[in-house]
């Protein structure tokens, strides 16, 4: 009952948010024809989804752990259901950026509200396994988005699919709202001033601290450049056209379903051996960060393959999350996992937004495509701020998980 009543409703509107978020890597080519956008301006446009999700983490927080999952994620689902329809319909890049933050807004609890759910229904040493078979259902969404959405184009434009996103995902607000049961109806009995100070509860504690440099920094590079940048590198960098590149796209994610259910079998596996999932968690983030490298070092097609492991390995970056939750009192838990998504997602904006800003350094070879070395030299720099962020845990000291 577990899985169809909680597991299958989050995981359908997990789904639908990778889809909505990654669907641009796709459609691309489409909105630079369609508006004559810079590569600044498809970062920036693109990365509105980033900016409403991470504004909206600390408030989501207080709401999961006063009102529930439920409840919140089928709100918030509505509002994104809105904001695709107003994406379809934009006549400007201003219309196109409101719908985007509408839709990033809408899906900010698809993640979050599933971990506080399962954390009230999973048992602790059970939640790393049924988190990576949640996050390969988010990867599923990211496959929808690349060769089924190309295919998709052959029928309708990219406004068009937008409408079909709308539609379906107001369904998935419906199968929320009535197929989870009411368990959250009283879920909390905090008044607003005790629900903030749990937020400076967690803000001040070093366990948290030690664990978001080097979660924020991957993560935040993993979702930036795989939701935007990974089509574009593969039609300038490495050559490939519009049918390749979804393909190309379409073995990413598939590597990424991947990574989420090694990542989650092979954690839950190693607990029983006494490996905590933070160990884990570090060594799939340093390999990931070591492919960033070598795809920037590497431009041209020889380095396709090296994005299957981007795909695969960048999955590791969730771990954290359910490391840090589970050193708090559960009735904390919204506030830990959305305190760190807050500045995961605003990293990722800054990176979908800063990698666009310095490719445009390098003029355009060919007019709608972009410079390789522009590519370079922004991947490195993600890759050495993910670096950074990395010897971070090694260096404080302050905390241990």
């Amino acid at each position: 009952m577990i899985v169809f009543q909680v597991f299958l409703p989050f995981a359908f509107g997990y789904f639908l948010s990778y889809l909505l978020r990654v669907v641009n890597a796709v459609i691309a080519p489409d909105l630079i024809r369609d508006l004559g956008l810079t590569a600044a301006d498809l970062g920036l446009l693109t990365s509105a989804n980033f900016f409403a999700f991470a504004a909206f983490q600390l408030p989501l927080g207080v709401l999961l752990d006063r009102y529930g999952p439920r409840k919140c994620e089928a709100a918030l689902l509505v509002i994104a259901a809105a904001g695709a329809l107003v994406f379809a319909l934009a006549g400007d890049t201003v219309e196109l950026m409101i719908g985007r933050a509408m839709i990033g807004l809408g899906t900010s609890a698809c993640l979050m509200a599933a971990f506080k759910a399962y954390s009230h229904w999973i048992s602790a040493e059970r939640l790393p396994l049924i988190t990576g078979f949640h996050m390969a259902i988010g990867g599923m969404g990211a496959l929808t988005a690349t060769t089924p959405i190309e295919m998709a184009l052959g029928y309708t434009d990219w406004r068009g699919v937008f409408v079909i996103l709308a539609g379906v995902t107001l369904l998935a607000a419906a199968i929320l709202f009535f197929a989870v049961p009411k368990r959250d109806r009283v879920e909390s009995t905090e008044t607003w001033s005790q629900a903030v100070n749990g937020v400076r509860r967690v803000f001040a504690s070093p366990i948290f601290w030690r664990v978001a440099p080097s979660t924020v920094l991957v993560q935040s590079g993993y979702l930036g450049l795989q939701s935007l940048w990974s089509g574009p590198w593969l039609r300038d960098v490495a050559g490939l056209n519009q049918s390749d590149m979804a393909e190309g796209l379409f073995f990413i994610a598939l590597c990424m379903v991947a990574g989420f259910v090694s990542m989650g079998a092979l954690t839950d596996r190693l607990a029983r051996f006494g490996v905590h999932s933070m160990t884990v968690a570090l060594v799939g983030m340093s390999l990931f960060t070591v492919t960033i490298t070598v795809i920037a070092l590497t431009p041209s097609a020889e380095a396709i393959p090296w994005w299957y492991a981007f795909g695969f390995l960048g999955t590791f970056g969730i771990l954290p999350y359910n490391a840090v939750s589970q050193a708090f009192p559960k009735e904390l838990t919204g506030r830990v996992v959305t305190g760190l998504n807050v500045m995961v997602f605003f990293g990722a904006f800054a990176v979908q937004w800063g990698v666009g800003e310095i490719i445009n350094l390098w003029p355009e070879p060919v007019p709608g495509h972009f410079a390789p070395e522009g590519y370079t030299w922004a991947f490195l720099v993600v890759a050495g701020l993910q670096a950074a962020g990395l010897a971070w845990y090694g260096v404080y000291r302050k905390a241990r998980l």
